[in-house]
Formats: C-alpha cells, structure tokens, sequence
C-alpha cells in the first residue's frame, strides 16, 4: 500500500541500512519522503538505497552517530540533496550482552555511547535545523528494555531508559519551537538477532506476549510513521509502547 501522507518530506534514519530503520524507511517512501540513510556499513546502505529505489527517493551515507561531524554531514546531505529536513528517526543501536560481572567497561561504554550519546548527537544537530523553520519531529527509538530491565543489558537498558528521559526533556525544550519529539520502545520484534535465539529461549519470550506472536519491523514502522505525519500534531514527549502487550 501506498499513500503520501508524508508527500514532499525528508527523512534522515540512522542504522538505517537493515532491521527496524530500513523497515521505516520503506513506509516512508511508500508514503511519499525522501529518505537520507545513515550507517556504518556503507556499501549495504547503498544496497538498501537500491531497494527503496534508488538515488530518486533514497541517498546513503556512512555514519557512526556519535560523531557531531558525521551526523551534521548526514543532515547536510538531506538538505543538499533533496532540500529539508522535516523528520529525524534516531534508530542506530548495538547489544552487548553480558551479566554484569562478566560485562566489560568497553561494552558498557561502547553500548551507552552509540544508543545515548548518538541519540543525542542526532536529536540536537536535528533540532537545530528544525527550530530555524518551526517545524519537525524527531522519533527516538528506545526499547521495552528501558522500562522492564533484562537479564545480561545493564548497559542495553539503561542507554534505553536514558533515551526516554532524554525524550521528554527534549521534548519541552523544542515545544514552542514548533517541534515534536516522541520515542518508541518496541518489544520483542523479529530480526536477524530474535531469530537467532535457540528455540526455548524463542518460545519462552513469545508465550510472554499476550497477543501471542512475535511483532514484524513494519509494526514499528507503522508507528514511526504516525508520529512523524499530521495525524500526531498534539503529540510530543510521548512513549509509544509496540510490544503486543507484554510487560504492560
């Protein structure tokens, strides 16, 4: 299906090359944005630009968010390329699971570096485009593992939490702005990572969703593209939960 509740607009995603970022990203050009696409692996973020369809609706960048360099060069290529930028999607993240007596500084650092401060990074260089043209909305992606806590992430849900409060502050900073800042925490959603997991431990975490399945990237997708459109003008500091129920 294809619309344009979203016609004229650019987006930046950051990890947006595979996963949850690349499924938003394909909504969003289904729905009529632009779409600047930002990871570490270039060469599979200009295999991901072919997919969307080419230099026409996608452009790919090579990013490590938390570079204030490299992301002023990835919001520099949504302008110079398809002139704007009108929604920011702070997605990029890496696990490094561990309990924490056999987690390591470097993991934790390396974890709370990439989700918190390159959340930052691209919230506020995003947001000091947008308060110059009183327009905007920034989705930061957090995680149910921010509000429950997991075995083996203390690093995983604390960046998470921290994204949250990070949200909500933000949030009331850009209001009288003209710009929105909300935050998605999804739950068990299927990837290259959840289907990796060995059987048991699969079938344990779906027997604790209540609507009884895993959750697909286009469901968050979906989500994404609520808040970045018109239909969530009177939101903002929003926590949006995609979780089918679990942990509520």
């Amino acid at each position: 299906m294809s619309g344009n509740i979203l016609s004229g607009k650019t987006a930046v995603i950051t990890g947006g090359a595979q996963g949850l970022g690349f499924a938003i990203a394909e909504r969003f050009v289904a729905e009529g944005a632009r779409v600047v696409l930002g990871d570490l692996n270039l060469d599979a973020t200009k295999e991901a630009v072919e997919k969307l369809g080419g230099a026409d609706v996608a452009a790919a960048v090579k990013c490590d968010v938390v570079s204030g360099d490299d992301i002023e060069a990835l919001l520099a290529t949504a302008q110079s390329t398809f002139g704007g930028l009108d929604i920011m999607v702070n997605n990029a993240g890496i696990t490094r699971d561990a309990t924490m007596r056999t987690m390591t500084e470097e993991q934790f650092d390396q974890v709370i570096s990439v989700h918190l401060k390159g959340t930052w990074q691209g919230l506020r260089k995003a947001s000091t485009i947008m308060r110059e043209q009183k327009s905007g909305a920034i989705i930061n992606i957090s995680s149910i593992s921010g509000k429950v806590g997991m075995v083996g992430q203390t690093n995983y849900s604390a960046a998470k939490a921290g994204i949250v409060g990070m949200t909500k502050a933000a949030a009331k900073e850009m209001a009288h702005h003209g710009v929105r800042v909300n935050a998605i925490q999804p739950g068990l959603i299927r990837s290259a990572m959840t289907e990796a997991l060995p059987e048991r431990i699969w079938n344990e975490k779906v027997a604790q969703v209540p609507l009884g399945r895993v959750g697909e990237p286009s469901e968050i997708a979906s989500v994404a593209l609520f808040l970045a459109g018109p239909d969530s003008s009177y939101m903002t500091g929003t926590v949006l939960e995609v979780t089918g129920g679990r942990f509520i």
